[in-house]
């Protein structure tokens, strides 16, 4: 009798973890990529694939900064309007959002009629 129930908590333990580890990597967010510059050039891509439309959810932004009189900024719904990469600077900055569903812009606020993209999240 004993063994059978260090076999049932055993299996009820190894459950949890399966369960917890599935969750884990259902919650882990998706890397997006973008660049600005060199040149007038601003991309976000999945992956190799421009981002054209995603699941709502959370995402993680690595934007490549790779010029000085560039920035790379993200408007959405409802007011949404972040500032990831500044003008002045260079390098890589990361940041996660949750995106809701709606229209998203991204841009160099120095020269947005230029450089932009747009993707949608449904």
């Amino acid at each position: 009798m004993r063994k059978v129930l260090v076999l049932i908590s055993t299996a009820i333990v190894v459950a949890g973890v399966v369960v917890a580890a599935a969750s884990a990597r259902r919650t882990a967010a998706v890397t997006l990529t973008g660049t600005d510059g060199p040149g007038f050039t601003i991309t976000l891509k999945q992956g190799n694939k421009a981002v054209k439309t995603l699941k709502a959810g959370t995402y993680k932004f690595a934007i490549h900064d790779m010029s000085s009189i560039h920035g790379w900024s993200l408007d959405g719904p409802h007011g949404f309007a972040k500032d990831i990469a500044s003008i002045t600077g260079t390098g890589t900055k990361t940041v996660t959002f949750k995106l809701k569903a709606g229209k998203y812009k991204f841009y160099c606020p120095a020269h947005e009629p230029e450089m932009f993209g747009h993707f949608s999240v449904s």
